[in-house]
């Protein structure tokens, strides 16, 4: 494991602090730090003595999504692609209750790895969304959350209008459970998981299992699935200039009707 882009805190019995530790960039998502990531939340998940896991970002950002200037080089697509799976997939399977505590803004796949935890805490200015579509990118792996906690209305306008919503938009529409101070986020944090605390460990572990399969398809079905949309979209035309207007920041000039 890196250990540079995640530290892991045990601040009291049972509780662990996670934090992505890639601040220059606003905590993107990197290869390196997605496996980081998946390997630190595979580890705890065998550990029976820690009961809760806080997932933070350090510094101003929670996590500013999929690090595009990387993911894009030819022979990193598909490895990001799979690493992205797995860590939403590690986060989101952990028998621990996961916290997630957001400053500054979840965007992209840091929304998704934000909606992979069981509870959510924002800072009351943080900005929550899903702007794949501006970047010629389809939103597919992180799609396998966000339908499980939003009406399909406001995933329409999540999605399809790719804006960032205010952290109070978000709780409004299930995303977020408690706004707080920024400067009290992780001591709400903290105080969730030691309320979680009190509930048994396997009843948890199982409620959690419980809770997934009560879904037509299950969260691993479904991550499989939208893994080839993912792709997909990757490797088209339109994603293509829409990163590179992304990375060179001006506004893409997309061709309508245009087929790969």
């Amino acid at each position: 494991m890196n250990t540079s882009l995640i530290t892991t805190e045990q601040r009291e019995d049972g509780i662990t602090i996670l934090t992505l530790n890639r601040p220059a960039k606003r905590n993107a998502l990197n290869a390196d730090l997605m496996e980081a990531c998946s390997e630190a939340f595979e580890s705890i998940a065998q550990d029976q003595t820690q009961r809760v896991i806080i997932l933070r970002g350090e510094g101003p950002v929670f996590c500013a999504g999929l690090d595009l200037e990387e993911a894009f080089l030819p022979e990193n697509a598909d490895r990001t692609a799979r690493l992205v799976a797995r860590v939403l997939r590690a986060v989101y399977q952990v028998p621990q209750v996961t916290i997630a505590a957001v400053q500054g803004a979840a965007i992209a796949g840091g929304a998704g790895l934000m909606s992979a935890c069981d509870v959510v805490v924002a800072a009351h200015d943080a900005r929550i969304g899903y702007p794949e579509v501006r970047r010629g990118l389809v939103a597919a792996l992180v799609m396998s959350l966000l339908h499980r906690q939003v009406r399909e209305r406001d995933a329409r306008e999540l999605l399809l209008l790719g804006e960032l919503i205010s952290s109070e938009r978000a709780r409004q529409i299930g995303l977020v459970n408690r706004i707080v101070p920024t400067e009290h986020l992780m001591e709400e944090a903290m105080s969730l998981a030691r309320t979680a605390l009190h509930g048994g460990p396997q009843s948890i572990a199982q409620t959690k299992k419980v809770l997934d399969e009560l879904w037509p398809s299950s969260f691993n079905l479904e991550l499989d699935e939208t893994l080839l949309h993912h792709l997909s979209a990757r490797n088209s035309s339109e994603a293509r200039e829409g990163v590179a207007a992304f990375l060179e920041k001006r506004s893409p000039r997309w061709q309508p009707g245009s087929k790969d």
